[in-house]
């Protein structure tokens, strides 16, 4: 398989290159040649497997410059019940990404978010640590790892990647804009080749310095930066796996459609099920849920891409959703203008010159329908509702961003096929506004009961590209 990027101005890489290289050089995003499709009767045969085989057979069509027994030795290393131990029902655990109806064969949830830091986060980054240690070993190199989170990206990488000799993570974050129990999660960590930066703006701020300092070829280079965010393709395929094992486990029989409703906020998420359904698997419709932070439900609804201002950027009690420019819908675009890297270019020049494009009575807009995408947002009130609707009713407890995603689908519509909801954290992590919701405190594992009266490590830092470099060049 090879990889292109969307604005074609930048070598075609095979996988490895583009695991360690990140953003292309001429700024946009990896993306594989072509999406390899699976009929029907292999899907029967896929259906049949445990996760860690299910993911190997997915992912060695993109990965496929990795020797196929060393590539099945890391992904059954990675998807264990040992890594996922936090599964809601501990018989259950081996599935990896169970399956929970709260209306039978109508509507569930799918947990992703057993991992060693409670959100879906883990589904991909334990294998990005495999990964990198792999192909980092064999070229006998080193990597600086720079990344921005709004909340669950940068805990998940750094515990994927904690300890690990060839591996420095520089991690920026949004002051003040995380729960207690993420920015604990991220600043409590000891290891020496990790470093928390807490960037005083939003996430889009140390999303865009992330971005810059990766367009700095010259610095890039010299300081060996990689990148553990969605930017990464690895993170993308690797999501693509929970797609399949959540239809698996929820439809009638394989061939019949599933929806998936999905908490968005970078897209890395949905464009992993907007993949799997590229690629043959039968989902009937992506239910895009944002949250107050709407740039993405705004262009679903009108055709209009206007990402937001850091001054018009909410912060909300789903805050890993508090994300206004979306690094991932850059792919899903270049898949809408039919892969035409010049018309890309077009729409993020417009972007860059007016502020948005609108594709609204373009021929790709007429396309958009054939995608399978719906779209809604969802409130601080809604949130709260459906958070006590569900424990109510079911005896579950969500957490805010999973119930962004349950609110908008059952404003969808969807009658006739089942309605899948990724459920993309776990409560324990956002106490504060389950306390709102229902009253008490949610239960965490024993393992992290003191999480937030641990030492924790962090520099503050201005939303400045230049201080950032600075800081990164004196500890790399």
């Amino acid at each position: 398989m090879e990889y292109l990027s969307t604005r074609g101005q930048a070598p075609v890489l095979k996988f490895s290159d583009i695991l360690l290289e990140g953003l292309a050089a001429d700024g946009g995003l990896y993306v594989p040649a072509h999406y390899p499709h699976i009929p029907l009767e292999e899907l029967e045969r896929l259906s049949r497997l445990p996760y860690g085989e299910l993911a190997w057979e997915l992912l060695r069509r993109y990965l496929d410059d990795i020797a196929e027994d060393d590539l099945a030795r890391l992904v059954v290393r990675t998807y264990t019940a040992t890594r996922y131990p936090f599964a809601r029902h501990p018989a259950r655990a081996a599935r990896i990404t169970p399956l929970t109806w709260l209306e039978e064969g109508r509507f569930g949830l799918l947990e992703l978010s057993n991992g060693p830091t409670l959100a879906f986060k883990d589904m991909a980054l334990q294998l990005l640590g495999e990964l990198f240690e792999y192909v980092l070993e064999r070229r006998d190199e080193r990597l600086n790892i720079l990344g921005a989170t709004s909340g669950d990206t940068g805990s998940a990488a750094e515990y994927a990647m904690r300890g690990r000799e060839r591996v420095q993570v520089f991690m920026l974050s949004p002051a003040g804009r995380m729960s207690p129990f993420q920015r604990a999660q991220m600043y409590s960590l000891q290891e020496p080749n990790i470093h928390n930066l807490a960037v005083e703006g939003t996430f889009d701020d140390a999303q865009d310095i992330v971005k810059a300092v990766s367009q700095d070829a010259e610095f890039k280079r010299r300081h060996r930066i990689g990148a553990v965010n969605s930017i990464n393709w690895a993170r993308i395929a690797a999501q693509v796996v929970y797609y399949f094992a959540g239809y698996f486990q929820s439809a009638e029989r394989v061939g019949e459609p599933v929806a998936f409703a999905v908490p968005s906020g970078n897209f890395g998420n949905i464009l992993a099920g907007h993949i799997a359904r590229q690629m043959g698997l039968p989902i009937g419709c992506l239910i895009l849920a944002t949250n107050e932070n709407d740039v993405l439900d705004e262009f679903f609804r009108t055709g209009v891409y206007r990402p937001r201002a850091s001054s018009e950027t909410f912060a909300t009690s789903s805050p890993s959703m508090d994300i206004s420019k979306a690094s991932n819908f850059e792919r899903f675009v270049f898949d809408l203008v039919g892969r035409d890297a010049e018309a890309l270019r077009r729409l993020w020049q417009a972007l860059e010159t007016q502020g948005y494009f609108d594709l609204k009575g373009t021929p790709y807009w007429a396309r958009l329908p054939e995608f399978g995408f719906v779209s809604g947002r969802s409130t601080h009130a809604d949130r709260l509702a459906t958070i006590r609707d569900v424990w109510t009713r079911h005896g579950v407890l969500i957490d805010p961003h999973t119930a962004d995603a349950v609110t908008v689908a059952r404003c969808a519509g969807i009658e006739d096929t089942p309605v899948v909801v990724l459920e993309t954290a776990q409560a324990a992590k956002f106490a504060e506004t389950l306390r709102e919701a229902v009253g008490f405190e949610p239960p965490r594992p024993a393992e992290l009961a003191d999480l937030e009266q641990r030492p924790q490590r962090v520099t503050r830092l201005p939303a400045d590209v230049q201080q950032v470099k600075d800081y990164v060049a004196a500890h790399a």
